[in-house]
């Protein structure tokens, strides 16, 4: 055992599991594209199940089908002959999942199934299975062989299953038009929700927590603002009017030209022209941003240039959009 490959052996699977995936492109086909329009021609949900393997991965199918616009969940069908069959109403459609398309619990259910006029997208080995023959639409997970070396373990079966599932869900995902505002609404809590919901009007600071001075004023009086806000940079507003900024940056640089600050007038100095974000622009755009140009802070506006806050990185990082 001691002199056992484990990574040759990791390869194999790899490989394998790889070729199987592969081989699943030859089967994109019309039952797939009927299976899609199905699904999106659906009033109700769709209700995903299986059992042993086949039921873990129907989970992370609707799940995934769940957050991507497509409104699903899954029913265990052991469960199923005891009460959640409940679930199911004549607007669903159901998605059993079985490699041999054989599964005892999930036929048990195929009488009521047809009883409710209920559409069936199977996902088997075999369109001759009982399941493959009473679906209305089948779909085929069919592989060579499993990456287990004793055929037991669903391995590459399982990993086709997944990638089905997931071309399916990305193919609806597409023809709906989802976009990420909608993604959020499904994700409200953690890091990705934070990133796609929060805004800048959500974190801007405005009123009296702005920096400003006009452009007359001397350099000593926008350090003196700039001291007392706490935000490494200053406005330069005329008339409320964004016209320049002056930053911790700039500061420096005037230094090294030997400038007097009691003398210079932020008209002379400022920076004008500074990148601007509007007020309703997502907080990781606002992120985004301050990466690629290398600042920390943005100044916010709107219309014809009004200066109405200020959105700083350490309040993207309190917010956790980092």
């Amino acid at each position: 055992m001691s002199n056992f490959d484990f990574g040759a052996s990791a390869l194999r699977t790899i490989e394998q599991e790889a070729y199987s995936v592969a081989t699943l492109a030859n089967r994109i086909n019309g039952d797939f594209t009927r299976a899609c329009q199905l699904i999106l021609d659906c009033k109700g949900r769709v209700i995903v199940s299986g059992m042993g393997k086949s039921g873990h991965m129907g989970k992370k199918i609707a799940a995934t089908l769940a957050s991507t616009g497509t409104p699903a969940f899954f029913m265990h069908p052991g469960e199923a002959s005891h009460g959640d069959l409940g679930m199911l109403t004549r607007n669903d459609i159901l998605m059993p999942i079985s490699y041999s398309g054989n599964s005892t619990e999930l036929i048990t259910l195929l009488p009521l199934i047809k009883r409710l006029g209920v559409p069936i997208i199977a996902m088997t080995a075999d369109a001759t299975s009982t399941l493959g023959k009473a679906s209305d639409i089948h779909l085929s997970i069919e592989v060579e062989r499993e990456a287990c070396p004793l055929a037991l373990a669903p391995t590459s079966s399982a990993t086709v299953t997944t990638v089905l599932g997931d071309a399916l869900a990305i193919a609806l995902l597409e023809a709906r038009g989802f976009t990420a505002e909608d993604f959020a609404f499904s994700h409200p809590g953690g890091t990705l929700g934070r990133k796609l919901l929060l805004r800048v009007e959500d974190l801007m600071h405005t009123g009296d927590q702005l920096p400003t001075v006009a452009p007359s004023d001397h350099l000593s009086q926008a350090l003196i603002e700039m001291s007392s806000k706490g935000f490494g940079m200053t406005t330069v507003l005329d008339s409320q009017q964004l016209i320049g900024i002056f930053t911790d940056g700039d500061l420096r640089r005037q230094i090294d030209r030997g400038i007097d600050i009691h003398t210079a007038t932020m008209r002379d100095i400022m920076t004008v022209n500074p990148t601007t974000i509007g007020m309703e622009t997502l907080a990781a755009e606002a992120l985004k941003i301050m990466e690629e140009k290398k600042i920390t802070a943005l100044v916010v506006t709107g219309t014809d240039k009004q200066a109405t806050g200020i959105v700083h990185m350490h309040d993207l990082l309190r917010a956790g959009v980092v």
